[in-house]
C-alpha cells in the first residue's frame, strides 16, 4: 500500500483507491457472516442484532445461539483467518484472494462441522447491481496489509466513539459495524418517536429502515469509502434533519454539509494527519450532535453527562 506515511504513533494511512476492490470483497464476506448471526438472533431494535464488533485483532459476530450450539464467527485480520468456534469444535478458513462463491461455501463448512446450520438470505443487501453470493464466482483480490490498516483504523476509531458515547444518559446504540452499508456507527436517541422514514435504500427492505429510523437520532460513523464517497470519511447525520441543520457550524475545519447525502462529512485525512486525531474526532462527533440536538430541541440537560472515567461511578442525584 502507498498511501501517505504513517506518522509514529498516530493513525494508519487507508487511501481508498488502493484497496477499493479488496474492501469490495471484505464487504460481501462481511454480509455473508453478519447474515448468520441475522438468521439465528431474535430481532432486536434499529437491527442492532445482526451488527458486527471490532475486536483487538478484527471483528466478531459474538456468541450466536444456532439451535443446541452456540457458536462465534470471528475475522482474525493479524493472522488473515475467519473462524468458527463452538465449545467443543475450532476451524479456521484463510482469507486470500478468492471469489465471494468461494468465501461462502468454505464459511457455510466451517460453521456446520462446528455444529451449526448455515441458512442464510442469499443475496447481498445495499450494494450496487447485487450478484447472490454462489453465482459470484469472480475472482477478487486479498490485500493483507490494507486490511491490517484498515483494521488498526477502525481500533483507533472505535476507541473515540466507544468514549463519547459514555457522555450520553439516553438511549445510545453500542459502537458496531453494519455490514449492509459497510459502516462503523454510533447512534444517540432523543426518546421521541420520529415519523416513518420514506424508505428506498437500495437493496434494503423499507420496513428494515422504518423500524430503524423509528425513533429521533443523532448519528456518526465512519466509511471506508464508496457508498457515494471516493475516500475513508466519517459521517454525522440527524434524523429526522431538524431546520437549520445543513448550515449549522460545526468542526473541526474541514468538516462540511453534502447536500446530496443529506450528511455532514470530514475526511478521515483530516483526522489522521491533525497533530490529535482523537482531539480532532471528538470536536466533529459533539459539535454535530450539538447542532442536530440543538435545532430539533433535544432535552440535553436531561440527556447528557460528563464523558465517563475508569473506575468512576457516575454521581447519582441525592448522592452526591
Amino acid at each position: 500500500m502507498n498511501g501517505a506515511p504513517d506518522v509514529p504513533g498516530n493513525w494508519p494511512a487507508i487511501p481508498y483507491g488502493e484497496w477499493s476492490e479488496t474492501c469490495a470483497a471484505l464487504h460481501l464476506w462481511c454480509q455473508i457472516v453478519g447474515k448468520y448471526r441475522l438468521a439465528h438472533t431474535p430481532w432486536l431494535n434499529h437491527s442492532w442484532h445482526a451488527t458486527l464488533y471490532v475486536t483487538p485483532r478484527g471483528l466478531t459476530t459474538g456468541p450466536i445461539h444456532d439451535g443446541q450450539v452456540t457458536i462465534t464467527l470471528s475475522f482474525d485480520f493479524a493472522d488473515h483467518t475467519l473462524t468458527a468456534e463452538s465449545k467443543t469444535h475450532r476451524e479456521a478458513l484463510s482469507l486470500r484472494p478468492m471469489s465471494t462463491a468461494e468465501f461462502l461455501a468454505e464459511a457455510a463448512a466451517i460453521v456446520t462441522r462446528a455444529g451449526g446450520r448455515f441458512i442464510i438470505h442469499g443475496r447481498p443487501n445495499e450494494v450496487p447491481e447485487a450478484i447472490p453470493f454462489a453465482q459470484d464466482t469472480a475472482p477478487r483480490p486479498y490485500d493483507q496489509d490494507a486490511v491490517s490498516r484498515f483494521h488498526d483504523a477502525l481500533v483507533r476509531i472505535e476507541q473515540v466513539f466507544s468514549t463519547f458515547r459514555t457522555g450520553f444518559l439516553g438511549k445510545v446504540s453500542p459502537v458496531h459495524l453494519f455490514w449492509g452499508s459497510f459502516d462503523l456507527a454510533v447512534t444517540r436517541f432523543s426518546g421521541r418517536s420520529a415519523p416513518l422514514h420514506p424508505g428506498g435504500v437500495p437493496g434494503l427492505p423499507d420496513s428494515i429502515t422504518g423500524e430503524a429510523y423509528s425513533h429521533e437520532v443523532s448519528s456518526a460513523g465512519f466509511w471506508p469509502g464508496g457508498g457515494g464517497v471516493d475516500e475513508p470519511m466519517f459521517y454525522s447525520y440527524a434524523y429526522p434533519t431538524p431546520p437549520g441543520f445543513a448550515e449549522a457550524d460545526v468542526a473541526p475545519e474541514g468538516a462540511c454539509f453534502d447536500r446530496k447525502l443529506g450528511e455532514f462529512l470530514l475526511p478521515y485525512e483530516a483526522v489522521r494527519s491533525s497533530t490529535s486525531p482523537e482531539k480532532t474526532l471528538m470536536e466533529f462527533l459533539q459539535s454535530t450532535y450539538e447542532a442536530a440536538a440543538d435545532r430539533a430541541g433535544w432535552d440535553r440537560t436531561r440527556l447528557e453527562c460528563a464523558i465517563g472515567k475508569p473506575r468512576l461511578p457516575r454521581t447519582v442525584a441525592g448522592n452526591a
